[in-house]
């Protein structure tokens, strides 16, 4: 065998399960795709967030304040590692609301939450007043916001460029430009690349986002995934004008805001539209009124991945044990928890955690 794992997909996901594999002494063979790949790791919007996961799965909750919990602790030993800082802010974030109805909607169903979380849901009701105490620049229709103080975000970039170097640092073999054309399994692991590069392993790992459409089936999963597009905006560096992240806009570490992000199911089409940033626009202004003289630098559209209630996908193949497909929403806040966490489960170490609820069964047809 050439290594111990193949990891299929050198994204977020893929590189976060390759570099825990790779601190316990394991090897990884990661193969990537080509620049026309729809990579989500490559436009999201870099939050890590509790708030608002979980309202009708709990454990989806857990598992993503589990993640929150030990990300600053995996951003430092990345930083410690490559010299490259992954940047990291978790004083909170916000969901703003534009009318009362729809604040005390929602904080009613976080209340049903936390009392299922045992009480472990730390957030609170800002009126008007008290949230442009946090956020002077908030605008004047924002009737209110619930900050959560689990909230928080990273810069994607640097987590993925530090990811990837140090993946490499630790021993791991990754190949870019290959598209995987076929996974077999007479004995160990053979996957097949179409230039004709062939790797083998003990395991592998699909964790390919919207590729595992293709590749799924044939390795025995239902791979129930879709695309949906979200477009976003970026603005020029700016003095300090958002103190927390929110849904709608959060200013990253370089100082520009990043404005976003629509959900549209359009299929794979992941182009920009001028409704769709017009609309993003609107509502930014109206939650910062100060970006209405902003320069905008940059937009594009980016792919999620999306299963069909939202939550992650953690599932061994019974055609192929051995294989498993990885997939979720929320990289970013996942990825410590992809890192720290999850090569227990794909080891079956005592250590493992319960994802049981992740599993492909809930999608089974009754």
């Amino acid at each position: 065998m050439d290594t111990d794992y193949i990891i299929v997909g050198g994204g977020i996901v893929g590189l976060s399960v390759a570099w825990g594999l790779l601190r316990r002494g394991l090897t990884v063979t990661v193969l990537d795709g080509d620049d026309g790949s729809f990579r989500a790791s490559r436009g999201n919007f870099g939050l890590v967030w509790v708030q608002s996961k979980g309202m009708k799965q709990p454990r989806y909750a857990e598992w993503s304040q589990h993640s929150a919990a030990i990300w600053a602790a995996f951003a430092d030993e990345l930083g410690n590692n490559t010299g490259q800082t992954v940047p990291l802010e978790q004083k909170g974030g916000y969901d703003l609301h534009f009318s009362e109805e729809t604040l005390e909607a929602t904080v009613a169903q976080y209340e049903v939450l936390k009392g299922k979380l045992g009480g472990n849901y730390p957030y609170e009701v800002l009126g008007h007043n008290a949230l442009r105490k946090e956020e002077p620049n908030i605008g004047p229709t924002v009737v209110g916001a619930i900050l959560h103080h689990q909230d928080g975000h990273a810069n994607p970039l640097k987590l993925l460029t530090a990811l990837a170097a140090d993946v490499r640092r630790l021993g791991g073999r990754v190949l870019t430009g290959k598209t995987v054309t076929e996974v077999t399994k007479p004995d160990a692991f053979r996957v097949t690349c179409a230039d004709g590069t062939a790797v083998t392993s003990g395991k592998v790992v699909l964790s390919a986002g919207l590729g595992a459409t293709q590749l799924g089936p044939s390795m025995g999963f239902k791979a129930p995934i879709r695309p949906q597009r979200g477009q976003v905006l970026i603005t020029e560096k700016l003095p300090k004008l958002i103190n927390r992240p929110s849904l709608i806009a959060r200013q990253v570490d370089e100082g520009g805001i990043q404005i976003g992000a629509t959900n549209e199911e359009v299929g794979l089409d992941d182009r920009v539209t001028q409704p769709g940033l017009s609309g993003l626009a609107a509502e930014a202004i109206a939650a910062y009124p100060a970006l209405a003289r902003a320069q905008l630098v940059r937009s594009w559209g980016a792919l999620r991945v999306l299963s069909p209630d939202g939550l992650p996908i953690y599932q061994q193949s019974a055609e192929m044990p051995g294989a498993y497909l990885v997939t979720c929403h929320s990289g970013i806040t996942l990825a410590a928890a992809h890192a720290r966490v999850l090569p227990d489960w794909l080891e079956g170490t005592s250590a493992a955690p319960n994802l049981e609820v992740f599993s492909e069964d809930r999608f089974a047809v009754s």
